[in-house]
């Protein structure tokens, strides 16, 4: 490919191409009439889903939930395979959306921004591309996602190992197989726990580096359904509705007031129903109490290590695989026959937490107390720099020459989760202090696009040069966010939801977890009010004037 040296001009741009830059791009495009381009890196649509091809990928919300409703078309003519769609079916779902609304012509792929600036005299971005192109848009939307900057360990010695090394994040398109080699991975968390089972089944050995177990529960997934499939193709409104109402963008139906309220007994059947149902049903949806109250939260966690001691059958390992921090407030994983996984003789269990990884050597890793490890793969499934890694991998820079990592140097300053001061016209797709994680992706994603529309709409027909918030506003949004988060057990562990996963990277709980309902509400008043909290220019004399 060659490489382009040009400027062009148009309305704006959208950087990524999965599920938040499609609906993006087509919303600006197909229904505002603008003209709009995207910046995808990778060769294809898809996103996190294109990326994250490591065996057993799959999502955790079920098929139905996790998808598009904007279009009832498209609702009707994609039926999903499994209850819980693998990562092949979900990428092969993003290119059809792509391909039924004709995407694909506007978005420019293998291509990645390597900066962008924001011109206070024009009024304008500056985005520039890898590719030597420069585009000058009003509108800049990011839709990167929260879960697309790998974390990057800092080993000793890693560039020396001389076999193969793979990551979960970018995992090769090919596949890889194990057959008969020795391998080694480090990190437990939700995609090893996701892989782990199926590459043991074809390596000679693997051992499993752990820092910090978790309670994984089980998936319980299964071929789809048909009769439930024609169901909902048949009431998608009140199927959609109700998920929306829900905390959590996904609706469960056996959720009850308190764990403590209940005999044991009574406790053990609806914990047991609940593991059964599979997925997040315990986590989300089996007592209201668990994530709030300290005493209901041990009978939970109580209750999930039992599980993992009744499935791991030597009690050391088991011990290793039981966590000792408060159930639910790290992301809870699915998993299909993790824990079974470390009853095979060809998997080893390694705590790196009590002794942890002193360097990679040419042939492994060796531990603080000398112990050495060879094999020839290593696997690296150690988790993102969530929310901010992949907003600030943009470079961007503000009205006043401030970088967006600088103005956050002490956490994400927002309002909404939307906009941050400073950044006129830049938008974030479920961007941090929004619910983002913690919310049903799709319905998250659309409920920004189409705010963001309305944002841009109301602009046009303003004469609106400018959008940005007030930064009195982001404190107060900062201190909601955080005080809801205070409200329940979450921010008392150390997780990704906090940045906590990230030497250096300052303590700030970073998801709503008022519920997408209530955001809803907040989002749709500050549109009613006018845009109350943000400040709107017509001209740069006048914006300057205000955000002075």
């Amino acid at each position: 490919m060659t490489t382009q040296t040009n400027t062009t001009h148009t309305d704006a741009v959208v950087v990524g191409a999965g599920f938040a830059g499609l609906y993006m791009l087509h919303t600006l495009r197909d229904k505002l009439g603008m003209k709009a381009e995207v910046f995808e890196a990778a060769d294809d649509v898809g996103g996190t889903w294109y990326w994250n091809r490591y065996p057993g990928a799959r999502c955790d919300i079920s098929s139905y939930h996790y998808s598009f409703s904007f279009s009832e078309e498209i609702q009707q003519e994609w039926s999903w395979s499994e209850k819980y769609a693998a990562q092949p079916e979900i990428l092969a779902y993003l290119g059809f959306v792509a391909d039924r609304l004709n995407l694909r012509p506007d978005i420019n792929f293998e291509t990645r921004v390597i900066s962008s600036e924001y011109d206070k005299d024009t009024q304008r971005w500056a985005i520039k591309t890898d590719k030597g192109h420069t585009v000058i848009c009003k509108y800049y939307i990011s839709g990167v996602g929260t879960l697309s900057y790998a974390a990057n360990p800092h080993f000793d010695g890693k560039d020396s190992f001389k076999g193969e090394v793979y990551s979960t994040s970018s995992w090769p398109h090919e596949g890889v197989d194990f057959t008969g080699k020795t391998v080694g991975i480090i990190g437990t968390g939700a995609s090893a726990i996701q892989a782990i089972p199926l590459i043991a089944e074809e390596a000679k050995h693997l051992t499993v580096f752990q820092r910090t177990p978790n309670y994984a529960t089980p998936l319980q997934n299964a071929p789809m359904d048909e009769e439930e499939a024609r169901a909902i193709k048949a009431n998608y409104g009140e199927f959609r509705k109700e998920a929306r109402a829900a905390l959590a963008g996904v609706p469960f139906s056996n959720m009850r007031e308190s764990i403590l309220k209940e005999s044991p007994e009574e406790v053990e059947n609806h914990l047991e129903n609940c593991w059964e149902e599979g997925g997040f049903s315990l986590w989300l949806g089996s007592y209201g109490d668990i994530l709030f109250n300290a005493e209901a939260n041990k009978v939970a966690a109580d209750f999930v290590r039992k599980k993992i001691r009744e499935r791991v059958k030597d009690p050391k390992t088991a011990d290793l695989l039981c966590p000792n921090y408060l159930y639910g407030t790290k992301r809870q994983p699915c998993e299909t026959n993790y824990f079974e996984t470390y009853n095979r003789d060809n998997v080893s269990l390694v705590d790196i937490k009590s002794n942890p990884i002193r360097r990679v050597t040419e042939h492994g890793l060796e531990q603080e107390n000398g112990d050495a490890h060879t094999f020839d793969c290593l696997i690296y499934s150690t988790g993102f720099d969530a929310f901010t890694g992949p907003l600030f991998n943009l470079n961007l820079k503000g009205r006043n020459g401030i970088s967006l990592k600088e103005y956050w140097s002490e956490g994400p300053r927002t309002n909404l989760g939307i906009m941050s001061h400073g950044f006129p016209n830049f938008f974030m797709i479920t961007g941090p202090q929004s619910p983002s994680v913690l919310f049903n992706m799709p319905l998250g994603i659309e409920q920004h696009v189409e705010w963001i529309a309305d944002v841009i709409h109301y602009m046009e027909d303003n004469g609106l040069e400018s959008i940005e918030p007030e930064k009195a506003r982001e404190d107060e949004w900062r201190e909601m966010v955080e005080g809801i988060a205070n409200s329940t057990l979450l921010p008392k562990t150390n997780t990704w939801y906090t940045g906590s996963n990230i030497p250096g990277k300052p303590r700030s709980f970073m998801v709503y977890l008022g519920g997408g309902a209530a955001y809803k509400q907040e989002c749709d008043q500050v549109a009613q009010n006018g845009y109350d909290g943000f400040i709107l220019g017509k001209s740069t004399a006048n914006r300057e004037a205000i955000a002075s």
